[in-house]
């Protein structure tokens, strides 16, 4: 009973050397050494092509772990890991009819284009080197008329062995005579000389380094995964999804993007202190045992400009999922900003489907599920971000039923009719039914996803937590700059009565923002009020989209269309209404032309919240200066600025211009009024406490049928 009980209980990990133990970062390494030090349980075994001298270097190194077997010269030879010696009833097994290495290359001597590797120690074995296009019939048949067997790797290497070795053969013999379940032993191998190890109904793990030959001779399956990390990296995420191992982080962050941005020669970070990428940033760096998990477009072109995989000088605890460009389209371009994204902004009218895009999204959150399971430690919380991942919750929930998974949407959510115009509508529900809980900035967006879900037979917990700003941050920002404005206007003899009035809108370009309604809008104030022309200054500062988003590449010629035309017919030699500044910009910049707009524009068809608002209320209040906010009813800003707001409707020109007359008609007092009290609605909780809110509220164990719900934070 004790013995079936053990052998139930065995692990056995068989790894490759060279590109797989040995592969991937010193930091994989050593994550992985530290794993197999913890769980003594797990019995390594080397499969090498390395002689054993050569692997007695290899074990002077401190990240390679001490192996408990040795299978040696590509199959030929089996050593106890224990003493170094050799098991010479498995070797005579394996080395029958071997002619002798000497006898091999007297046989082979013909053959040119082999080149015999001098300076490597062979034993039982015959190692060449050897250029593809040399690997002929005729050698092979030379080789079979030896009575030996032979493989090809790494497109160099040649290996000619005894008829019955090879790195298969010699597990299966080792893995008979040691009593090992085949269920209980873990393949890694990078090379195709490991190609015959990886199929023998083990569990297996091709990294993500190796030959794409063995990548394509070995497909992904049940029992074989194809790992997203390099060499050791890849190893221990394997180990992590059978349940081997866990990772050592209690939070994973989930979201498509890293907080930082990758230039081609190094990281940059948000210029903003506000939106979600800085929270979490924060939240990543200073929480000990949270990683943030996301994906990195990889470089096709193969001039080493593509993220390191490990995040190094970022000083974030990141875990980087690669995505080739191709994928990246797909997922992000296609299937999340064409399919999911106007769905959210209520506009099903404009989604485009395709199959193809919507496979990758779903490949792409299998990956992302796979990833954050390999990095969370048991018990531990998935905090998750977005539509992006929203088929991630329910794999992670069959594969880790232990973490806690939670899901902040920081866009809308639209009613359930809406959400059930998408094509796969069931699809997602069955992946949010993994949730433990779902976050939103609006009552208004917990009741549309609670309703989305009602026939779901798990609906997730909901809480509302809108999301605030660094107040702080901006109106130290704000004092500063304002000094240096007034030192300027002095110089230039500038005043608050030879100024025109400056309109501002900051906004991504996107059609939800309804920009191009905007210029319309301005064109009809234009032409109803004389008085207008030649004063009032529009200014749109509209950063471009990730290249891509067909939908927003339309977007921005109608817009830049619409500019054109307004301007051509209002503007004169010195003045034009429209200024269009179709670029990113600081967030001191930003600031700069809050402190100089009387009015923000703010027209979003839809809107998780919408913090720019926030943000110039903070600015011009610090500073003592009036001004009018003009909000659309449909962010979520709303739901807290909106009783002190000029509400308006972007759907309805009229409405919009004829609410941007009311604000510009404001008197000065009535401007300072207004901002006075929409200051007085801003939130004091920091981002940093909203994230330690809904982290909690996340955490939080679910109430039981009877009992009362603590409200939510």
């Amino acid at each position: 009973m004790e013995h079936a009980e053990a052998r139930a209980s065995l692990r056995v990990l068989v790894a490759d050397l060279d590109g797989t133990l040995l592969g991937g970062s010193a930091e994989q390494r050593r994550l992985l050494r530290t794993e197999l030090h913890r769980h003594p349980e797990i019995m390594v075994t080397f499969a090498t092509g390395r002689s054993l001298s050569s692997v007695r270097e290899v074990l002077r190194d401190s990240l390679v772990p001490r192996p408990r077997w040795i299978i040696a010269d590509v199959g030929a030879s089996v050593v106890d890991g224990n003493d170094l010696t050799c098991d010479l009833a498995l070797q005579g097994r394996l080395r029958s009819g071997w002619p002798g290495a000497a006898s091999v290359r007297v046989a082979l001597s013909g053959f040119t284009a082999l080149t015999y590797q001098q300076r490597v120690d062979q034993d039982g074995r015959c190692s060449f080197y050897l250029k593809p296009q040399h690997l002929t019939a005729e050698l092979i048949a030379a080789v079979e008329e030896l009575g030996c067997s032979w493989v090809y790797s790494d497109g160099r290497y040649f290996d000619v062995l005894p008829p019955g070795a090879g790195k298969g053969a010699a597990l299966s013999l080792l893995a008979a005579k040691q009593g090992w379940p085949l269920q209980s032993v873990l393949v890694a191998g990078d090379s195709l000389n490991d190609h015959s190890m990886l199929t023998l109904g083990t569990h297996a793990v091709v990294v993500s380094n190796a030959e794409p030959a063995l990548q394509e001779r070995v497909p992904a399956g049940s029992l074989v995964q194809h790992a997203d990390q390099e060499g050791a990296g890849g190893i221990l995420a394997a180990m992590r999804r059978l349940g081997w191992v866990s990772g050592n982080h209690r939070l994973v962050i989930g979201y498509h993007r890293p907080p930082v941005r990758w230039t081609g020669t190094g990281w940059q970070a948000p210029v903003s202190p506000n939106g979600i990428l800085p929270v979490l940033r924060k939240v990543s760096a200073s929480t000990r045992d949270a990683v943030w998990a996301a994906a990195t477009v990889t470089d096709a072109d193969g001039r080493g400009r593509s993220a390191p995989l490990d995040g190094r000088g970022t000083g974030l605890p990141l875990a980087l999922l690669p995505l080739s460009s191709t994928d990246w389209s797909a997922y992000f371009h296609r299937a999340c900003k064409e399919t999911l994204w106007p769905v959210l902004m209520s506009r099903p009218d404009l989604m485009r489907f395709d199959e193809h895009s919507w496979a990758r999204y779903q490949e792409v959150n299998a990956r992302f599920a796979r990833h954050m399971a390999a990095h969370a430690a048991h018990g531990a919380t998935i905090w998750l971000h977005d539509y992006n991942l929203w088929l991630a919750p329910a794999l992670l929930r069959r594969a880790r039923p232990d973490l806690r998974i939670g899901l902040f949407h920081h866009t809308p959510f639209p009613p359930p009719d809406v959400f059930a115009a998408l094509p796969t509508a069931g699809l997602v529900r069955a992946g949010l039914s993994g949730l433990d809980w779902a976050g939103f900035h609006t009552d208004t967006y917990a009741g549309n996803f609670r309703l989305a879900m009602s026939a779901s037979p798990r609906i997730p917990r909901t809480g509302v937590h809108p999301l605030g700003i660094d107040r702080p941050a901006i109106e130290q920002l704000a004092r500063v700059r304002a000094a240096v404005h007034s030192a300027a206007d002095a110089a230039r003899g500038t005043t608050d009565a030879t100024r025109s009035p400056l309109v501002l809108s900051v906004e991504r370009l996107d059609y939800a923002k309804a920009p191009v309604e905007k210029v319309e809008a301005l064109h009809r104030l234009l032409a109803r009020h004389r008085e207008l022309r030649g004063r009032l200054r529009f200014r749109l500062v509209c950063p471009p989209p990730e290249p891509g988003i067909r939908a927003y590449e339309a977007t921005r010629r109608l817009l830049e269309q619409r500019i054109g035309a307004v301007n051509a017919a209002w503007g004169t030699a010195d003045w034009q209404p429209v200024d269009y500044r179709p670029y990113s910009a600081t967030f001191t910049e930003v600031v700069d032309h809050f402190l100089q707009a009387d009015v923000l524009w703010v027209t979003s068809h839809a809107d998780g919240m919408n913090l720019t608002a926030k943000e110039y209320v903070a600015a011009r209040h610090a500073v003592g200066l009036p001004g009018v906010l003009i909000l659309s009813r449909h962010t979520g800003a709303a739901t807290q600025l909106g009783t002190v707001a000029l509400l308006t409707d972007p759907g309805d020109c009229d409405d919009l211009a004829r609410t941007l007359h009311q604000a510009l008609a404001l008197p000065v007092e009535e401007q300072r009024e207004h901002l006075e009290h929409l200051a007085a609605l801003l939130e004091r909780r920091t981002p940093d406490e909203w994230a330690a809110h809904v982290i909690a509220d996340i955490r939080r164990e679910p109430v039981p049928p009877g009992l009362t719900s603590p409200a939510p934070a």
